[in-house]
């Protein structure tokens, strides 16, 4: 691959960024809104932690079903540009919709049905990345284009709270609807190319889905990916709450302190894809024992802190060690994947994983209303706990180096003769 072919490449990858940005965005809005009284008396939910929590964890059960199940049609049938229309155009939709829900229970409806038309989003991105770079130069772009999810949950928490408590809480809604279909329809249209499955190389549904359950080491896979999502949406789905009630920041502070812990994530995720490049595929699990170790060990130092200060201090630090995994973990799927799978692989991952850490914001919910006046602290030592998980996985993953190279090389035989067809064919092919 020349020079001039990889910086073409990039378009596509910044624009992801900015796609998984706006999907971020979305995705806090609820975290904002549950700390809204206005918003939690029109649906019943006020006073209600349980209820507050499973309108993100119905989100992501409708995310991760949609993940799991229609990933390998896309993948077969659509594509990486052709999905992301159809994804980006269905959120957009549901989001302006979503404030004209009748009750809590057709919110919930809209929220499910959102989790599923942004459920393809990191298959189709980890799909490009792999048609567009070699698996030894695949750190960077899957570093860079998930930088959106840090800078779209730090740009997302104080915009929310801006437009929530300045107009109102349908405002949110509106505004993000016409933010996703403004800005990330456009970036699919100019940017976004993909080579399509030919006719003599696409394969049925039922086969891409076999072939990305035969990726090696899959279940240690999928245990890291739901104790790291688990982490995240728990985290987001009480940090304003937290920020507000127990450690009584105002509106506007509440706002910015809770951008700050997903900036130093964003810092962190290029760390993390700068050292993916540079470790061999056996190494590739430091990062999974280091980033829990940290994360987990700062969560518990929050959870003890007496100032507010030193727990908004030990939360950005947390989630620095906790970013530093995120690029690792679609690397990894790249690195293990059959050629030809590596979406529906990944939307396995990504599907399950989303699936089960959809449990964490109810079940810190109840932790809170259970935990009497310590409530926010059992909630978080749910949060330390996922990461004892990730521990355990990337240590078992470092002390088995013989199964991960076999794994990497097993994958980068094929995987890299097909991904070099793709090279070569994508600049002829760019309008696909």
């Amino acid at each position: 691959m020349t020079g001039a072919a990889a910086v073409r490449r990039w378009p596509g990858v910044l624009s992801l960024l900015v796609i998984v940005l706006i999907s971020y965005v979305d995705r806090v809005n609820v975290s904002v809104l549950v700390t809204d009284k206005a918003f939690t008396d029109h649906f019943g939910i006020t006073g209600d932690t349980v209820a507050q929590g499973a309108l993100t964890t119905l989100f992501l059960a409708g995310y991760g079903i949609a993940a799991f199940f229609l990933t390998p049609l896309y993948e077969t049938v659509l594509g990486v540009r052709r999905g992301l229309f159809v994804s980006v155009g269905l959120w957009a939709l549901l989001t302006v919709v979503s404030p004209y829900a009748s009750g809590a229970l057709v919110l919930v409806v809209c929220r499910a049905l959102l989790g599923a038309s942004e459920g393809p989003l990191f298959s189709l991105k980890t799909m490009y990345v792999r048609e567009h770079f070699p698996p030894e130069r695949a750190g960077k772009p899957n570093a860079v284009s998930s930088m959106g999810v840090s800078l779209g949950t730090a740009a997302g928490l104080p915009m929310v709270t801006y437009l929530v408590y300045r107009f109102d809480w349908h405002a949110s809604f509106l505004l993000l609807g016409l933010l996703n279909a403004a800005v990330g329809i456009p970036l699919v249209w100019l940017f976004i190319r993909g080579r399509g499955a030919r006719a003599g190389q696409r394969t049925s549904f039922r086969r891409t889905l076999g072939l990305a359950l035969r990726t090696p080491r899959l279940g240690v896979i999928l245990l890291i990916e739901v104790a790291t999502l688990a982490y995240l949406w728990g985290s987001t789905a009480w940090l304003p709450s937290y920020l507000l009630r127990e450690r009584h920041f105002s509106i506007a502070a509440m706002g910015a302190v809770s951008s700050l812990p997903f900036l130093m994530s964003l810092a962190s995720g290029f760390l993390g894809g700068w050292l993916l490049d540079r470790l061999p595929a056996r190494r590739l699990p430091v990062l999974f024992v280091a980033g829990s170790l940290g994360t987990a060990c700062c969560v518990v130092f929050v959870i003890g802190a007496d100032a507010a200060w030193a727990a908004a201090a030990g939360l950005i630090l947390a989630n620095g060690f906790w970013g530093l995994q995120g690029p690792a973990i679609p690397t990894l799927v790249q690195h293990s994947a059959p050629a030809g799978s590596v979406g529906s692989a990944y939307g396995t991952v990504n599907g399950v994983g989303n699936l089960v850490s959809a449990l964490m914001p109810t079940a810190m919910g109840w932790a809170i209303a259970a935990g009497g006046g310590n409530g926010f602290g059992a909630g978080f030592g749910l949060l330390a706990g996922t990461q004892l998980v990730t521990l355990a996985c990337g240590t078992w993953l470092l002390l088995r180096p013989a199964g991960a190279q076999v794994a990497a090389s097993s994958s980068s035989g094929p995987a890299s003769s097909d991904s070099t067809m793709e090279y070569s064919s994508l600049d002829s092919n760019r309008a696909s």
